[in-house]
């Protein structure tokens, strides 16, 4: 009669109630591959970011992007289908979530301007004079050469932008922080001045350095009105 084992026999791991060890080992290297697959699209998209704000989106080549990654060119397309797809990746790991922070913030307890003023400011601090940045500015430069991108980039970050923007002056109205009523129709008049410092930087700073903080602060004085000091 075949004896059953007893329970100092067994495997710690199934006394414990754990999983049978035939399949943790089969677990255990998936496990391991996907971290490694995980690492590589990282890597991979690193480096994409680095080609396309040193040479642009029309000369950078997947041949560069997996050289400087370290993988193979084939290893590439195993992530993504193509140049385009890439940038789109990067487009909402680096620029959606800043987006995202201003539409997911809830109706102020302060005033408006406080709350336009606090968001705006994190977005100088996050993109002025960073990879965001830079990100941004090759949108703008090579948009129009390429009107897929600026498409996606419409949809998922400027959009989103706009809409919150609006409502956030809907709301300013309402409370009678803001006198005029037309700003709702172009809420691109309250982020103007994002758009201009992330140009002028790149363009103009040499030359005559902007404070994108302090015109801000103006900016919204002509919006809201001056602060009243006590």
């Amino acid at each position: 009669m075949t004896r059953k084992p007893t329970k100092a026999a067994l495997p710690s791991a199934i006394r414990a109630g754990a999983k049978d060890p035939a399949r943790s080992k089969e677990e255990a290297p998936a496990s391991s591959r996907a971290t490694r697959a995980a690492e590589r699209r990282a890597a991979i998209v690193e480096a994409a970011m680095d080609e396309f704000i040193a040479r642009g989106f029309a000369a950078t080549r997947l041949d560069d992007i997996a050289k400087r990654a370290g993988v193979a060119k084939g290893t590439i397309y195993l992530h993504f289908k193509d140049k385009e797809s890439m940038f789109e990746e990067l487009v909402r790991i680096v620029i959606v979530p800043v987006v995202a922070r201003l539409t997911a913030l809830p109706p102020p307890a302060g005033s408006v301007r406080d709350l336009i003023e606090a968001f705006a400011s994190s977005f100088l601090k996050e993109v002025i004079g960073t990879r965001r940045g830079d990100l941004v500015r090759l949108i703008v430069a090579e948009g129009p050469r390429f009107p897929s991108v600026a498409d996606f980039y419409y949809r998922e970050v400027v959009s989103r932008g706009i809409a919150a923007m609006r409502a956030l002056i809907e709301l300013g109205i309402a409370r009678g922080e803001i006198r005029e009523k037309d700003l709702a129709r172009y809420p691109q008049i309250l982020v103007a001045p994002a758009m201009i410092a992330v140009i002028w930087q790149s363009l103009f700073a040499r030359h005559a350095p902007l404070d994108a903080q302090e015109m801000l602060r103006v900016h919204l004085d002509l919006i809201f009105g001056e602060r009243r000091t006590t």
